[in-house]
């Protein structure tokens, strides 16, 4: 398993129609609209490094009003909540 996270740029107000879509992947385990560079923060998760690049550059990347992305591939994660 893969994990990345992909910060995107949407058009100004296109932030929920990307969200909603989004929320309906399986590939996304979270999704967040955020103030500040980005328009929404997601969470991918992926069987292999393949089909995280494919799903990003032909999913993700082609989604109306999505103009940029930035991914950010995890390699080390654990809980600080106890």
């Amino acid at each position: 398993m893969v994990s990345a996270i992909v910060l995107i740029n949407t058009d100004a107000g296109g932030e929920e129609e990307v969200f909603d879509k989004l929320k309906t992947m399986n590939e996304i385990s979270e999704a967040y609209i955020v103030y500040g560079v980005y328009d929404i923060v997601a969470k991918i998760e992926a069987t292999d490094m393949d089909y995280l690049r494919n799903f990003v550059s032909s999913t993700i990347r082609k989604l109306p009003k999505v103009r940029s992305t930035l991914t950010m591939i995890i390699m080390e994660g654990k809980s600080i909540r106890k």
